[in-house]
């Protein structure tokens, strides 16, 4: 997939020419406020304002294509900028968004999703550590991969509290599980969107964020031991943690280095299942902690063979993997590039915010896959009808959302004002390494979504890279990595993630509660990110 700031060649639009500035009418204050004003309006329209995403970014994309074009962009231009983006949000982003979860509607409403979760239970401890980890950190990573959008905390924390653990200390379990899968959510997203920020090849891209979800997703199942029983259940359990967090990396890193950004969730979280199931046949806990509640009912076999939803599944992630692999030749089947030349004075050279449109896209994959799926699961016809009704009414918001964030982030990168800000940025040298972490986590916790804190500022964090002689991809990964950091405080995802609890209208006391936790997971992620620069930058450097 070719997209975004990229060098013009001969699919370039012949369009008004148009260079970036460094400096906005040459002063460098009044450049500044023009940068941030994209990002402080969609701010305010989303965390003050509380007005819906959909209608937040669409009217914060029609703003910053009127800053665009009263700060010098060539109106032509940055309309066509803007519907390049739009296109790019729709087909890249939407399309796949609305596919992958009607599969996963019609493998829930037909009762797959019972059968799975019976035959977890089933075959692991009778110990409220294992299932903690089971449930919030491997079916957390598959729901993520699968649906996103803050949905894991809706299904697990239920399940948590069933348990008998608190419900406050149940949701702070599932908002830290939930962090690691999230840059590979909903079919690779906010991977898919870095890179079509950055221009940078979609493989690149979820290679180099994978080397870093790699490391702090060896730290997760940790610290949900050390949530649900203390340092104890570290002593205890750490074999478990260990397994677990082994199967999902070995399942995570394989596929995103390998495949693509569209299934690492999924496989990662099948993997992190099946190592469990094997270890706990050979190993318990020398000490059992039942869970307060019996909760043995919820072993019982929901009616479906679980073989059915183990196949159904993955014949699911054999279509999307193969249509997605190397050796497939639908990936790079474009049919048109659209194209927008500029010239940067920063970085001295033509740029260009495109898109090759390509009719086989990931999103037709999944509709391919859902419907070779359905001869697997055999749903009924009123189960088919519900799960395409209950998609749409779940998703056409975030539909809109993806075309038009993609569309305010093309806009914001064309005219400049991303390039200048890094510029600006860049001023802090070496030491940016420890800032750009939270540049990351402040666009989610903003925004409420990791692709929305990609599209503002991944372009930002690559250019500062560039500027700094960093290893280009590293920035960028760990852009994205913070940006799952900041969901446990976003007011949105918490918003969404509390809907099946007793803290519904309640999202203050949850993102208080939250924040430690938020911001250590961040500094650890700025020990990772100095590490890869200096002891391991390699795969982070574009060859």
């Amino acid at each position: 997939m070719i997209l975004s700031l990229v060098a013009v060649g001969n699919n370039a639009f012949a369009l008004s020419s148009y260079t970036q500035p460094k400096y906005f009418f040459n002063n460098p204050y009044i450049t500044f406020i023009i940068d941030i004003l994209p990002i402080l309006v969609l701010f305010i329209l989303l965390s003050v304002l509380r007005i819906t995403g959909w209608k937040s970014t669409l009217i914060a994309s029609i703003f910053t294509l009127a800053l665009a074009i009263a700060i010098g962009v060539p109106a032509d231009n940055a309309v066509y900028a803007w519907a390049i983006g739009a296109l790019f949000g729709f087909w890249a982003i939407s399309w796949l968004i609305f596919w992958g979860i009607v599969f996963f509607n019609t493998w829930r409403l037909s009762g797959y999703l019972d059968a799975f979760m019976s035959w977890v239970l089933r075959n692991i401890t009778y110990d409220i550590r294992i299932f903690a980890i089971t449930l919030a950190w491997a079916m957390g990573a598959l729901i993520e991969g699968l649906i996103g959008f803050g949905t894991p905390w809706a299904y697990i924390v239920p399940m948590l509290v069933a348990l008998g653990i608190p419900t406050i200390r149940a949701i702070t379990i599932m908002a830290v599980a939930n962090t690691a899968p999230v840059s590979f959510g909903a079919f690779g997203i906010p991977v898919i969107t870095l890179a079509g920020v950055i221009g940078v090849p979609l493989m690149a891209v979820s290679s180099a964020v994978a080397h870093v979800v790699a490391i702090l997703a060896m730290f997760i199942s940790f610290i949900i031991l050390y949530l649900v029983d203390g340092f104890r259940g570290i002593r205890d359990a750490w074999p478990a943690a260990l397994v677990g967090s082994l199967g999902y990396v070995a399942g995570q890193y394989t596929v995103a280095t390998y495949v693509g950004p569209y299934l690492p969730d999924v496989v990662g979280s099948l993997t992190a299942f099946v190592a469990l199931v094997l270890f706990l046949r050979v190993w318990k806990p020398a000490r059992i902690v039942e869970p307060p509640r019996d909760i043995r009912h919820m072993a019982n076999n929901s009616g479906r063979p679980a073989a059915v939803a183990w196949a159904s599944l993955l014949v699911f992630v054999a279509v999307m993997g193969l249509w997605a692999s190397p050796i497939s030749p639908l990936p790079k089947m474009s049919v048109a590039v659209f194209s927008v030349p500029a010239y940067s004075q920063i970085l001295g050279k033509k740029v260009a915010v495109s898109y090759a449109f390509n009719p086989f896209a990931t999103g037709t994959a999944a509709l391919v896959a859902w419907l070779v799926s359905m001869a697997v699961m055999r749903p009924s016809r009123k189960v088919v009808k519900e799960a395409l009704a209950t998609t749409v009414r779940q998703t056409w918001a975030a539909v809109a959302v993806g075309a038009f964030v993609v569309s305010l982030a093309f806009v914001f990168n064309y005219s400049g004002m991303a390039y200048s800000l890094a510029y600006m940025a860049s001023f802090a040298g070496i030491l940016f390494i420890l800032i750009s972490p939270f540049l990351g986590w402040l666009g989610a916790a903003l925004t409420g979504s990791n692709t929305s804190s990609n599209a503002l500022f991944g372009a930002l964090q690559y250019t500062v890279g560039n500027l700094l002689g960093i290893p280009p991809l590293l920035l960028p990964a760990v852009q994205s990595v913070g940006a799952e950091l900041g969901k446990p405080v976003a007011p949105q995802t918490v918003s969404a993630g509390i809907s099946t609890t007793e803290y519904v209208r309640r999202e203050g006391d949850i993102i208080r509660n939250n924040l430690p936790y938020s911001i250590s997971l961040v500094l650890l992620l700025v020990a990772i990110a100095v590490v890869h620069l200096l002891l391991y930058p390699y795969p982070f450097k574009l060859t």
